[in-house]
């Protein structure tokens, strides 16, 4: 199939790409870089250094043989947009190229405007582009399970069987999003619905967990393959952070009593994810969500985890939550569809949680100790 990846040139695009090269598909990547432009403006950067998209497909031609295409262009430039879609013609576009981060979202207005403007309209445009030059592209969009908030019931996947006042319906399951970043979510997965019940189009949407893990088995091959290594506190995930929180010998920062829990995904599954969802397409019309998550923990179990994995002493660090969420919370998450396609999970309990540590001891030197604690508060961008 011919695939074409959205953000191909990120944490998670850019491994998404190289296995579905590897599993023989014919793949294009699309990105406008913007994620290496948040580094420069929040002054970090990844902490595995990371080669530029030129010379990551240059190595990956020498090691695999095979070709990677690119496009350097923005998705709010819709006629950059429809060149691309057109003229590499692809069988299934994975959607990635999204601001992703909620801190990142809740700096203040500007970002979360930004935020909303980049995710949404973007998304938007690619419906445009599906809809008028081939609807049967199978549209593949990462979502997040941060759409779904806490409720207090069963989370189910996409979609929830409905009763009221005797008669029956199913409905899209209620949303409760936790930040601007999580809205935007929303907000695509609510367009997407749209032009499948309207248009006739196919997608799958991916509400992922936390991702952590830096290596899959493709860019372990060589070290200018690597995908970046995020460990502030805006862009870097719990369990990362964690982990290098450890090697430096600094308290594990949990947010308040760390009751709040996280559904959680190996990085080497959601590339396996994706290649599944784009394997096995939605029907057109179709729009399918899958929970795209493995396993759940505590924010405090997790910390507890890296503490007990680590050979040396580790401190656990409460600090107040800079985020507006429940304390502690009910949540049971159904995720048996990316299974019933073959997915064979990599659980913690069989992770070498010990690997990381080595490629962060390796490379503890590129780390600022100061942006790893918390400075964006959901409040804070508030005036008076």
């Amino acid at each position: 199939m011919r695939v074409l990846v959205l953000g191909g040139d990120g944490y998670l695009g850019w491994p998404t790409a190289l296995h579905l090269s590897d599993k023989g598909h014919e793949v294009a990547v699309l990105d406008n870089f913007a994620r290496r432009g948040y580094d420069a403006e929040l002054g970090v950067e990844s902490l595995v250094p990371i080669e530029s998209l030129a010379d990551r497909i240059t190595a990956w031609k020498e090691v695999s043989g095979r070709t990677i295409t690119s496009y350097e262009g923005d998705l709010l430039d819709a006629e950059f947009l429809f060149e691309a879609v057109r003229g590499f013609a692809p069988d299934a576009i994975v959607h990635y190229a999204e601001q992703r981060s909620a801190p990142y979202s809740m700096i203040d207005r500007e970002h979360a405007v930004y935020t909303q403007h980049n995710n949404v309209v973007g998304t938007l445009n690619l419906l445009y582009a599906i809809a008028e030059i081939n609807p049967a592209i199978h549209l593949v969009k990462l979502g997040t399970m941060g759409e779904y908030g806490t409720p207090n019931i069963d989370i189910e996947e996409g979609w929830l069987d409905l009763e009221h006042n005797g008669r029956k319906d199913r409905v899209l399951f209620p949303k409760r999003p936790g930040s601007f970043y999580h809205l935007t979510k929303v907000h695509d997965s609510h367009n997407i619905e749209f032009t499948c019940r309207a248009w006739g189009l196919r997608a799958t949407d991916l509400n992922q967990g936390v991702v952590y893990g830096q290596q899959t088995p493709q860019t372990a091959l060589d070290p200018r393959l690597a995908t970046r290594f995020d460990y502030d506190a805006v862009f870097g995930t719990v369990l990362n952070r964690f982990v290098i929180q450890a090697v430096l010998g600094q308290p594990l920062t949990v947010y308040g009593k760390g009751a709040q829990t996280r559904g959680l995904i190996d990085i080497r599954d959601t590339v396996e994810c994706i290649r599944l969802a784009v394997e096995h397409p939605a029907e057109p019309g179709e729009f399918r969500v899958f929970n795209q998550m493995t396993e759940s923990l505590s924010v405090a179990g997790i910390a507890d985890l890296v503490a007990d994995r680590f050979p040396g002493p580790v401190q656990i660090e409460q600090l107040e939550n800079p985020r507006t969420e429940a304390p502690e919370h009910y949540y049971n998450v159904k995720h048996t569809g990316l299974v019933g396609l073959g997915l064979e999970p990599h659980l913690l309990s069989d992770t070498l949680i010990e690997s990381m540590f080595d490629i962060v001891g390796a490379n503890k030197h590129r780390v600022n100790p100061e942006k790893l604690r918390p400075t964006v508060r959901w409040r804070g961008a508030l005036k008076g």
